[in-house]
């Protein structure tokens, strides 16, 4: 009898436990899609970890939701994402996944600085309107629907150039695998032959003075949802005047006029930031190694490794924080002046010195910032455009402070006389961040270097 009703009551409760259970949880009956007129549902589903048959905690259930909508904003196809739940019964509900696709074919005249940045023309070049590129720009985005990308690029002015360029839809049924393939040719007639005291020094001339031709390929593959890996190899050949080998012997090293080579390297990046755009939350991790030259017949033989950890995070309120580490180191000590790459390449450098150019063969950068939010919002442009993929004007600005140190090594200074290289360099500062539309976002920094200079700084970059 004892024993008949221990059961009875353990009976009892697992039934009071499976329904506390099932009052908790929810089941996903259907995963809908709506909006995406050429992108396909796989592509979408991909990036979601909810999928249909998925049991949910309903206390959890906008967190999970959320996560979804950032993964499916941060492939760049569309301009707004909505997730939310539809309740079809206390245990059933539909997911619903509404988006609004960018336009994903442009083509667009093109007009642009030849210079590292618009300050260093602004200010060191006397804004001289002939130092510009104009051309045509054509590229889709989501050439099949499947995430695949078409750009070609013909460009004329200061630098004339032109490249071709095709990432292939998946190749495999987990989606995770692409192949990219280009070709790309340029001509410079003036150039940069050397850097003296960290500037740019170019020669001024009619003819022609470097010719460049590469052609690449990209083997990509993602595993999860934040995991990227890269595989690239490439030929590279470039022609240069015996009036640049005068100039600078070392630009190939001993008084060369032609490289050819083969490239190979490694790129592998965990992304977790909330907003690729702009983030405020999350990290990312990258690494890089390249190997320049893979054979006796190539006319360069270099290795190089570098590696980025960057953090954002919330503080209180609208405020928030991030940094940045990066640090770069290449052999041998001896490099050609074309691959003896420090700081102020690209956004590789220590804010108030982007007039500088700080030539090494190794590197440290600590980028640190704090920021505080004062909007954040959509504006609905509907009733004044028509065009579907313009009328929401998303626009976020933030007051910005920043402070930075970076060292580069260069065992040969006497080569370019640097005045910063071998130094701790620090600047920092304040500004103001615009981000809006198609990941466009605009800088405005009034910053000041260890060596005593004040300057405003402007920026305008597309984030991917």
């Amino acid at each position: 009898m004892t024993q008949r009703l221990s059961l009875i009551c353990l009976l009892l409760l697992q039934i009071a436990h499976y329904q506390t259970f099932a009052e908790d949880v929810v089941v996903v009956r259907q995963v809908k899609i709506i909006g995406n007129i050429r992108t396909k549902e796989k592509i979408i589903f991909r990036d979601m970890a909810i999928k249909a048959g998925d049991t949910l905690q309903k206390a959890k259930l906008t967190d999970v939701l959320e996560a979804d909508r950032k993964k499916i904003f941060n492939t760049n196809l569309f301009v707004t994402v909505k997730v939310s739940s539809e309740d079809i019964d206390n245990q059933q509900i539909d997911v619903i996944v509404e988006v609004k696709e960018r336009l994903y074919l442009v083509v667009l005249p093109v007009f642009y600085l030849a210079d590292r940045n618009f300050n260093e023309w602004w200010y060191e070049r006397g804004h001289d309107l002939k130092r510009t590129i104009y051309g045509i720009y054509g590229r889709h985005s989501n050439l099949t629907g499947n995430n695949d990308q078409l750009k070609i690029r013909a460009e004329i002015g200061f630098i004339p150039n032109f490249e071709i360029a095709y990432s292939t839809p998946y190749l495999d049924k987990t989606l995770q695998t692409t192949f990219s393939v280009g070709a790309f040719y340029g001509i410079n007639k003036t150039m940069v032959y050397r850097t003296w005291q960290d500037k740019f020094q170019f020669l001024e001339s009619e003819k022609r003075q470097r010719e460049r031709l590469n052609f690449y390929a990209v083997l990509a593959r993602r595993t999860g949802f934040f995991q990227n890996q890269y595989l690239q190899i490439t030929y590279n050949k470039t022609q240069i005047a015996d009036t640049i080998a005068r100039l600078n012997p070392n630009y190939f090293l001993n008084g060369r006029t032609q490289q050819k080579y083969f490239l190979i390297s490694y790129s592998y990046v965990f992304d977790r930031r909330d907003n690729r755009q702009y983030a405020l939350k999350g990290y990312r991790l990258s690494f890089d190694a390249i190997k320049y030259g893979l054979s006796a017949r190539d006319d360069i033989n270099q290795f190089s490794l570098s590696g980025t950890v960057s953090q954002y995070f919330p503080l209180h309120r609208n405020f928030y924080g991030n940094y940045s580490l990066r640090a770069k180191a290449s052999f041998p000590q001896k490099q050609p002046f074309l691959q003896t790459q420090g700081l102020g390449y690209r956004n590789d450098l220590v804010r108030g010195y982007e007039l500088y150019v700080i030539d090494g063969q190794s590197y440290g950068l600590l980028k640190t910032n704090l920021k505080y939010q004062m909007f954040d919002k959509i504006f609905d442009l509907s009733r004044y455009l028509k065009v579907k993929q313009f009328n929401a004007l998303p626009v976020a600005a933030y007051i910005n402070t920043f402070f930075d140190v970076g060292y580069v090594k260069n065992n040969f200074p006497e080569l370019n006389n640097t005045k910063f290289a071998n130094k701790w360099l620090v600047g920092g500062g304040i500004g103001l961040d615009v981000v809006t539309w198609y990941n466009v976002v605009g800088r405005l920094n009034y910053s000041l270097n260890g060596a005593g200079e004040k300057r405003l700084f402007f920026n305008l970059s597309r984030e991917f």
